[in-house]
């Protein structure tokens, strides 16, 4: 189970209560995840905003 090891040595942002987790800690459906670092972990709503900005004008250009 070396997916489950790597798992644990990741972190994970919760989104119900905005805190980091090393290794999933949370319920599935409160984390996004998994991050290298501490400092991706704390930007997760950040990037989650762009990665929908640039699939919602991916899907814009596509209707066109």
């Amino acid at each position: 189970m070396a997916g489950a090891q790597q798992d644990h040595e990741q972190y994970w942002y919760n989104s119900r209560t905005g805190e980091v987790e090393f290794g999933p800690q949370s319920n599935a459906i409160e984390r996004v995840g998994p991050f290298d670092t501490e400092a991706e972990a704390r930007r997760a709503p950040e990037i989650l905003r762009e990665r929908s900005r640039a699939w919602s004008e991916e899907d814009a250009a596509e209707d066109r």
